[in-house]
Parts: C-alpha cells; sequence; structure tokens
C-alpha cells in the first residue's frame, strides 16, 4: 500500500500506481480517499461491490438454511 499527499501529486501518477498497489491519498496527514485497481473487473461488478443493497441482501442470504445436493434432488423429483 502507498501513501501519497494529495497536494502537489498529479492524478495520472496516482492512477498508474493504484495498478500496482492500493493508494491512499492524504490532505495534511489524513486519509481522504483510497485508489484501487480494477484491471479485468466489469462495469457491473465494480457496481455491486460499492452496493449496499446488494451487501445487504447478501448478508440475508448467507442467513437463511441451507439444504444438501441429496435434498435438493428428491424436492425436485416431488
Amino acid at each position: 500500500m502507498k501513501v501519497i499527499e494529495v497536494n502537489g501529486t498529479e492524478l495520472a501518477n496516482c492512477v498508474r500506481d493504484a495498478r500496482r498497489q492500493d493508494v491512499i491519498l492524504t490532505r495534511k496527514g489524513k486519509p481522504i480517499a483510497l485508489l484501487i485497481g480494477v484491471k479485468g473487473m466489469d462495469l457491473e461488478q465494480l457496481q455491486l461491490s460499492v452496493s449496499d443493497k446488494f451487501w445487504k441482501r447478501v448478508r440475508e442470504w448467507r442467513k437463511q438454511k441451507t439444504i444438501t445436493r441429496a435434498e435438493l434432488e428428491k424436492r425436485l423429483a416431488d
């Protein structure tokens, strides 16, 4: 992880660095933003990764009771 003071730096340099490692931008020594590389990800993946609604639904799914494959097959056969 690289830490860069935002004053006196160029965005292009920060983006270049973010392709290799996460970059924390600071102002007067305090973090104000995080830049991360997203190469290989599509727009939908990026939107979902920051969607509160999506992650709320994932937490709900994880609380649901699971069933075995055998039980699923039995239910589908009935």
